[in-house]
């Protein structure tokens, strides 16, 4: 599996790592995969929701510690 981006939004607080997560899908190409990580505790739903609502599947959650880890694909 080959990460196409990757978003590393460590210490951002609370909305901003899902707004900037949604800003940054829309470019993705078909089959393209981006990492997210970040550690507001909120986004372990927001962020895989959001995306699922916008057409693009989740391929994992990971978490370690406070960090989250989120791979996302273009279908």
């Amino acid at each position: 599996m080959k990460i196409t981006y990757s978003l590393n939004l460590q210490g951002e607080a609370c909305p901003y790592p899902a707004i900037a997560t949604l800003e940054v899908l829309p470019q993705l190409k078909s089959g393209e995969i981006l990492e997210v990580l970040c550690d507001c505790p909120q986004s372990i739903n927001s962020i895989p929701e959001d995306a699922k609502n916008r057409g693009f599947k989740v391929l994992k959650i990971n978490q370690s510690g406070p960090t989250l880890r989120f791979l996302i694909q273009k279908p």
